[in-house]
């Protein structure tokens, strides 16, 4: 069972990282189509960039939580933790490392998604290693909060995507 969650993690990683590259161009190769940029990075700043993480967790995590909550119980949440945890991983580490170089680098800036997307999965395979079955006895009701915390940064990204404010720095491109 072990193995099991190790390797859902992995193909996590793999695919959060395949499919948030290719996101960062999808806008530009649908032609700016406004409902694809929705989902991928419109600009460069860094509340675009942490779309790359988001959305192809959120897809391989909802299919996760179906194949493994039989035998890891607590993944829904361990899941949604995770993904806030790769999302704001993002600024985190950017502006850290942009504050002590005093500039961003193209692969700094690689290296920051890669371990956003790292970190977010280790945290997830951790946390549902360790959750013991009796810690989500009222699965339903915690499941339906962590949900919605989940859907309401989805639902930030769709109106900040069309909307941003744009005197902060995180709207902002560097």
């Amino acid at each position: 069972m072990r193995n099991k969650l190790l390797i859902y993690t992995l193909i996590g990683i793999f695919f959060t990282i395949l499919t948030g590259t290719l996101s960062h161009f999808l806008y530009e190769w649908s032609g700016n189509n406004r409902y694809i940029g929705l989902i991928a990075p419109v600009s460069e700043s860094v509340w675009e960039h942490m779309k790359m993480v988001f959305f192809p967790m959120f897809l391989y995590c909802s299919i996760e939580n179906i194949l493994l909550q039989k035998d890891y119980p607590c993944i829904y949440k361990a899941n949604a933790y995770a993904i806030y945890t790769g999302v704001f991983s993002i600024p985190v580490l950017f502006y850290t490392y942009t504050g002590i170089l005093g500039k961003n680098y193209l692969a700094g800036d690689i290296a920051v998604f890669c371990l956003s997307v790292v970190l977010a999965f280790l945290s997830s395979c951790l946390l549902s290693k360790t959750a013991s079955a009796s810690s989500c006895k009222r699965k339903s009701k915690i499941a339906v909060c962590y949900y919605a915390a989940v859907l309401l940064l989805f639902f930030c990204f769709t109106i900040f995507t069309r909307y941003p404010p744009t005197n902060i720095g995180l709207f902002q491109a560097p």
